[in-house]
């Protein structure tokens, strides 16, 4: 990051968030909401479960004392699970008590005053890892080469979407419930999840226009002050600039307050 960057909202999980950059993603739809006022940084990593997630958060984020003349991340969303709830033997597989555990560590590295990345500035968000469609998510790895044996399951995975619910309650963090959110809009039936899922574990353009939805809500519920349409501009728009004399009208500008 450079001085002359804006602040910032960190991504920060998996590949469900990794492909929010598709062209229908969350994270395109979110640097479309925050165009000019905050930057959108995706650390979507495919296939990492909360154990390898924490030593990427710990080498993405500059700690505190490095920070001072740097642009701050003003929200940062951790969405894991899905691949934390794969089934043993699987090495993507992490057993709940210590996702759990994860969740909580990777909130306190921002949060705790005595750790070396406290960010006082930084908001933060859970989300809930979306349901699984077990008899999709079947066909998929039936196309591999070799097939693969199914390695996840729709019950297992809402056991690791309530455990982020309970951990947010217990670290005072919002949870944007998007496993919730698809289920509800699926009628409860898990054959039609299809309709939110392109392969029964990623999200289409359906599922992402829910979470994307989902977080907005969270966003303007927990941190109204985070909300898109209540920032300004970082650079003036072109009809506040006196042609006469723009210097001082086109000087980046802290949109927050002191």
């Amino acid at each position: 990051m450079t001085t002359n960057a804006q602040d910032s909202i960190v991504l920060l999980g998996d590949s469900i968030t990794q492909d929010g950059w598709s062209p229908y993603g969350f994270a395109q739809r979110l640097a479309n909401a925050y165009v000019r006022k905050l930057d959108v940084i995706n650390r979507g990593m495919s296939g990492y479960n909360t154990d390898w997630i924490i030593p990427i958060f710990e080498q993405s984020f500059a700690k505190q004392h490095d920070q001072q003349h740097l642009p701050k991340v003003r929200l940062l969303t951790i969405w894991l699970g899905a691949n934390d709830a794969a089934l043993p033997p699987s090495g993507q597989h992490v057993p709940l008590d210590r996702y759990a555990s994860n969740l909580a560590q990777l909130v306190q590295l921002v949060a705790s005053p005595s750790s070396p990345y406290h960010a006082p500035h930084t908001k933060l968000l859970l989300i809930t890892p979306p349901p699984l469609n077990s008899h999709q998510w079947r066909v998929t790895l039936r196309q591999d080469d070799p097939p693969k044996e199914l390695d996840r399951t729709f019950e297992v995975t809402a056991e690791y979407a309530e455990r982020v619910r309970r951990v947010g309650t217990e670290v005072g963090v919002p949870v944007v419930d998007v496993w919730t959110c698809v289920w509800d809009a699926a009628g409860h039936v898990e054959e039609r999840l299809s309709e939110y899922l392109y392969d029964g574990l990623h999200l289409n353009e359906n599922g992402y226009a829910l979470a994307y939805e989902e977080i907005i809500k969270a966003i303007n519920d927990n941190y109204p002050e985070l909300h898109y349409e209540k920032l300004q501009p970082v650079f003036k728009l072109w009809d506040h600039i006196n042609p006469q004399n723009p210097g001082a009208d086109l000087q980046k500008r802290n949109i927050f307050p002191a």
